[in-house]
C-alpha cells in the first residue's frame, strides 16, 4: 500500500486534528470548483476573446480544446505523482500552478500566449481533482466521509453549471479576462491556508523508479487525441478534414499499443482488468453518461434559451440555478443515506430521476416559460446527486490499496471524458437533426400547398393592418414563414437531442442493477 494510500485509509492525521476537517474539506471543495469551473466558463466568452484578440472563432474555440486536452493527459499521471511527492505537495504545486496560469490567461497578449498559459491550467488542474478525494478521506473519520464527499460532489457537479452564467455575466459587465483573473487571489489565498492547515504525508522515494513512461505517453496520447477529435470535429467537418482523420488514426493507435502494453505491466498506467471488472467497469460507464448528461444539458439548455426562446445569456443561465440549488442540497442528504442504502439503489433512482428530466424536455415549444425550463433542471438536480456520490462508494469496492488512486483518477477521467462525449454526440445530432427536419418541413411550404396558401394570406394581411404596402407585407409574410420552419427544425432538433439524453438515462438503470452490494458506513470511501 502507498503511504498517500495507507494515510487516505486511516484515520485522520494528528495534523487535521488541530484543524477542523470541515475546514480544510471547504478550502480543498472550494480549489477543485476553481477547477471544474473552468472546463465551461470559457465557453461562453469564446466570441468576446475572438473579438478582443482579432481572431476566428474557429481559432478561439482552442481555448477550451487545449484545457480539455491538457487536463485529460495530467489526470492520468496524478496518482504516482501524488504517491512520489507527497498528496500535500503534489496538491500545492498543481493549486499554485493553476492559480499562476489563470492570472497569466488573464494578461495574455495575443491568442498564441493564452493558449499556452490554457494548456498549464489544465496541467495543473488535472491533477487537482483526484488528489482532492485523497485529502478528504484523510481528514475525516470513515462515518462522516459520506459527507465529505457531498460537499466535494456540489464542487464537481455545481461548478460546470455555475461556469456559463458567471462567464456570460462577467464578460458582460467587466471583461472576459475576469473569467480568468478571478481564480488569482481565490487560489493564492487557499495555497496559504492549505499549507498551514493541511497535515503532510510522507512520500514514497521509490515510486519514481516503477513509473511507466510508455504507458503514460499511449495514455496520453489516447486521451488527448480523443479530447481533440471530440472537441473539433462538427467544427472541421469530421473525417471531410485531414486533421481530424490524422488524430482519429493517431487515437486509435495510441489505444491498440496501450491494452497489451498495460496488461502485461505489474504496476501499469491503467489497469485495464479493473476497468474491464464487473464492478469498476458499470461504475466507470454510469460516471461516464453522468458526466455526458450534465455537460450537455448544461451546454445545450442555455444555448436553446438563447437561440430559440429570446433569452440573454444571463436570464438562461439563472434556469439552471434552482437545479444548482437542489443539487447542493440533495448532495448532503445522499451523504447521509449512503451509509444506510445500497449504492445500486441510488444510482438505479437517480438514473431515473435524470431520464424524467430529459423527458419532459422532448417536449418543447415555443410558449413554455421560465419555470418549465427550472422544474426541468431541479428534476435533474434531484439525480445527479443520487448518482455521484454512491458511485463513489461502489467504485471502490474490491479495489486493492494499491490501485485506489488510480481508480480515482480514472473516475474522473471517465467524467470529464464522457463529458465530451455527450457535448460531442449532441452537437452533431443537433446539427443533422436540425437539417432533416428543415427538408422535411419545407417540403409542405410549397406554393402548391392550401395550407401554406391560407398561412401566406393570413400573415400578409396581419401586416397589412400593421401599416406595410401590399408588395412589403407579401415579402414579410414570406420571411415569417420561413423564420417559423426554421424555429420549428430547431425544436424538434433539440427534443431528438434530449431523446438520446433520455435513453442515456435509462441505460444506466440495468448498469445500476448489475453492482454487487458493499458494505456500508464509511468503508468503500475510505480507499480514496
Amino acid at each position: 500500500m502507498s503511504d498517500a494510500t495507507a494515510q487516505a485509509g486511516a484515520s485522520p492525521a494528528s495534523g487535521a486534528a488541530s484543524a477542523s476537517p470541515w475546514l480544510i474539506a471547504v478550502l480543498v471543495a472550494l480549489a477543485t470548483f476553481m477547477e471544474v469551473l473552468d472546463t465551461t466558463i470559457a465557453n461562453v466568452v469564446l466570441p468576446y476573446i475572438a473579438g478582443g484578440m482579432g481572431v476566428s472563432d474557429d481559432e478561439a474555440s482552442w481555448v477550451v480544446t487545449t484545457y480539455l486536452v491538457a487536463n485529460a493527459v495530467s489526470l492520468t499521471a496524478s496518482p504516482f505523482l501524488a504517491r512520489a511527492l507527497g498528496r500535500k505537495a503534489f496538491f500545492l504545486i498543481c493549486l499554485g500552478l493553476f492559480s499562476v496560469s489563470s492570472i497569466l490567461c488573464a494578461q495574455a497578449w495575443n491568442l498564441d500566449s493564452l493558449l499556452l498559459f490554457r494548456i498549464l491550467q489544465g496541467l495543473a488542474g488535472g491533477g487537482m481533482v483526484p488528489v482532492s478525494q485523497s485529502i478528504l478521506a484523510a481528514s475525516f473519520p470513515p462515518q462522516k466521509r459520506g459527507q465529505a464527499f457531498a460537499l466535494f460532489g456540489v464542487a464537481v457537479v455545481v461548478a460546470p453549471v455555475v461556469g456559463p452564467t458567471l462567464g456570460g455575466w462577467l464578460a458582460d459587465n467587466w471583461s472576459w479576462r475576469w473569467c480568468f483573473l478571478i481564480n488569482g487571489p481565490v487560489g493564492l489565498a487557499t495555497i496559504a491556508l492549505i499549507a498551514i492547515l493541511l497535515p503532510a504525508d510522507t512520500p514514497n522515494q521509490g515510486q519514481a523508479a516503477r513509473f511507466d513512461a510508455i504507458g503514460f505517453l499511449l495514455v496520453a496520447t489516447f486521451l488527448g487525441a480523443l479530447e481533440i477529435v471530440l472537441d473539433r470535429g462538427l467544427e472541421d467537418d469530421w473525417f471531410a478534414s485531414n486533421f481530424i482523420v490524422t488524430f482519429t488514426a493517431i487515437c486509435a493507435l495510441a489505444f491498440v499499443l496501450m491494452i497489451p502494453w498495460e496488461m502485461s505491466r505489474t504496476d501499469p498506467m491503467i489497469d485495464v482488468r479493473m476497468v474491464g471488472s464487473r464492478q469498476f467497469g458499470a461504475c466507470f460507464v454510469v460516471m461516464g453518461a453522468t458526466g455526458a448528461i450534465l455537460y450537455a444539458t448544461t451546454q445545450f439548455l442555455p444555448l436553446m434559451l438563447q437561440t430559440d426562446f429570446g433569452y440573454t445569456a444571463t436570464w438562461a443561465g439563472l434556469v439552471l440555478s434552482p437545479g444548482g440549488i437542489v443539487t447542493m442540497f440533495m448532495m448532503f442528504v445522499v451523504g447521509n443515506l449512503s451509509s444506510r442504502i445500497q449504492p445500486k439503489y441510488l444510482i438505479m433512482t437517480g438514473a431515473i430521476f435524470a431520464a424524467i428530466s430529459m423527458y419532459q424536455m422532448t417536449n418543447v415549444y415555443g410558449d413554455l416559460g421560465f419555470w418549465f425550463f427550472a422544474r426541468t433542471r431541479m428534476v435533474l438536480g434531484l439525480g445527479l446527486p443520487l448518482i455521484f456520490i454512491p458511485i463513489i462508494t461502489a467504485s471502490y469496492d474490491g479495489i486493492p490499496p494499491n490501485r485506489v488512486d488510480m481508480a480515482s483518477a480514472l473516475i474522473n477521467a471517465a467524467r470529464n471524458t464522457g463529458g465530451s462525449i455527450g457535448v460531442s454526440l449532441a452537437s452533431n445530432l443537433l446539427n443533422h437533426r436540425e437539417q432533416f427536419h428543415q427538408s422535411r418541413l419545407i417540403e409542405n411550404a410549397i406554393p402548391s400547398s392550401m395550407q401554406y396558401q391560407d398561412t401566406l394570406r393570413q400573415m400578409t394581411h396581419y401586416f397589412l393592418a400593421q401599416g406595410s404596402l401590399p408588395p412589403e407585407a407579401q415579402q414579410q409574410a414570406v420571411g415569417w414563414i420561413g423564420q417559423q420552419v426554421a424555429a420549428q427544425s430547431s425544436y424538434l432538433a433539440y427534443m431528438d437531442v434530449f431523446w438520446v439524453l433520455t435513453l442515456l438515462s435509462l441505460a444506466a438503470v440495468p448498469l445500476a442493477l448489475s453492482l454487487r452490494k458493499v458494505k456500508l458506513g464509511g468503508a468503500a470511501p475510505a480507499a480514496h
